[in-house]
């Protein structure tokens, strides 16, 4: 009996959208192909447990406090791959680690969904290694540091972000465009009126906020502007594992209403999207090609500058979003909601029409192909 084909997924924590990318991948993966072994890896597991997730929260601190500080870093480094001291420090903490689990999985081919482990294992390569990598750039744009020539494919997002590569030395032939892979869930049609009885929801406009974990309930202010439309709008309020936000929210009288929701970590976005006509989030690649693939308009709450930026630009320029710039943002949105609703569900079946020239398993093929 022929052996499995083995795909090792490796990613990195900063930011869920890599990880989440790493699991639909490896679950289109084994659904095309019965004959192929998934395995998703983060590098942050080779570290002793107590210290990932300092150098987590000191990340997340920085790009949420200094947004400025951050930007400036990103564009500065833009055009460069990762700096030789970067390059020394992923190597003296994740790749004895690294070369281990390659060892131990013998994969036939090596995909990664973030920029650390493409760095890492492009050094294995370096040394020897002979499996090919495979890079998933998980944005709607192309960073310097996700550039290595010991990648054998690259999986983008848009031609547009295909061209900056090829701007910067990388072969066509070597660059597909496959869009970001999202699970096939949201691809999906589901019953929404099962889903709303599951969450207790009413049939009328419903706008859905994500990003609990990076600012976006935080900004009081906001939250408590929208929330005035809460006898005519119903709001989902996804505060993923922001449990201190969770509870204060949950105390505070202005979101105790028969139309407000609070809920916590869950795996059922691709349900809360289906039934939800305005998503209002922070751009991460991932949460907004969810968004795009269930056809939901969006509404961008202070992009950090760098990736965010980038994704905000090509989902409005494209008619697919809008910068949430003021309460007049809001107000806007929320009146089409309340008075215009049939329009805004037309609008939405127009981009779902849009959306079906591209293919959700192109990315998963893509990768096939590579084992095969």
């Amino acid at each position: 009996m022929r052996r499995k084909k083995r795909i090792l997924i490796l990613s990195e924590g900063f930011g869920a959208g890599h990880t989440q990318a790493a699991h639909a991948l490896a679950v289109s993966l084994r659904r095309l192909s019965p004959t192929v072994q998934t395995r998703v890896m983060e590098l942050g597991t080779f570290l002793h447990p107590t210290i990932f997730p300092l150098i987590f929260n000191a990340y997340k601190k920085t790009v949420t406090s200094q947004p400025r500080l951050y930007g400036m870093v990103y564009r500065s480094q833009y055009k460069k791959k990762i700096g030789r001291f970067s390059q020394l420090a992923l190597h003296r903490i994740f790749y004895a680690h690294t070369a281990q689990i390659i060892r131990q999985l013998k994969p036939d081919a090596v995909v990664c969904t973030h920029p650390f482990p493409n760095t890492v294992v492009s050094r294995l390569k370096r040394a020897g290694l002979e499996v090919p990598l495979c890079t998933v750039i998980t944005d709607y744009d192309a960073h310097g540091t996700w550039i290595s020539s010991e990648t054998n494919r690259y999986l983008v997002s848009t031609p547009e972000v295909k061209m900056k590569l090829i701007s910067r030395g990388i072969p066509s032939n070597k660059i597909w465009v496959t869009g970001i892979p999202v699970h096939p869930n949201f691809w999906h049609k589901h019953d929404k009126e099962e889903i709303r009885a599951s969450f207790k929801l009413k049939a009328m406009p419903t706008v859905l906020v994500m990003g609990g974990g990076w600012g976006l309930v935080n900004q009081e202010d906001l939250m408590r502007y929208m929330v005035q439309w809460r006898d005519r709008i119903q709001f989902i309020f996804v505060l993923g594992n922001n449990q201190k936000a969770l509870n204060r929210m949950a105390q505070d009288r202005a979101f105790q209403h028969e139309n407000i929701r609070l809920l916590g970590f869950t795996r059922e976005v691709d349900k809360l999207m289906e039934i939800s006509d305005l998503l209002i989030t922070k751009p991460g690649g991932m949460t907004c090609t969810e968004a795009l693939a269930k056809g939901l308009p969006m509404l961008f709450h202070k992009p950090i500058p760098g990736q965010e930026e980038e994704n905000a630009q090509y989902f409005t320029a494209n008619g697919f979003g809008e910068q949430l710039k003021s309460h007049d943002t809001v107000d806007y949105w929320f009146n089409r909601l309340v008075t215009q609703y049939g329009d805004v569900v037309q609008r939405r079946e127009t981009l779902s029409r849009m959306l079906r020239r591209y293919n959700p398993e192109d990315c998963s093929k893509a990768i096939l192909q590579i084992v095969d």
